[in-house]
């Protein structure tokens, strides 16, 4: 909601840039979309780690 009423204050300000937003955005989104997969894959493989690293202590905690 708060892009669509960024564009509309854009669109009283500027209209032809904001005419050109609306078409650019939907390639800009196609374009930054591998970025946005790698970054989720990226994520998983740091909580895998990180639930590796932590795994042995979790264990002692929870013998205790």
């Amino acid at each position: 909601m708060l892009k669509f009423l960024l564009w509309c204050i854009l669109l009283v300000l500027c209209w032809p840039l904001a005419l050109l937003a609306l078409v650019l955005y939907p390639f800009i989104w196609l374009l930054l979309l591998p970025f946005r997969i790698v970054g989720i894959a990226v994520g998983g493989v740091l909580a895998a780690v990180w639930a590796l690293v932590t795994l042995p202590l979790r264990v002692v905690k929870g013998a205790f």
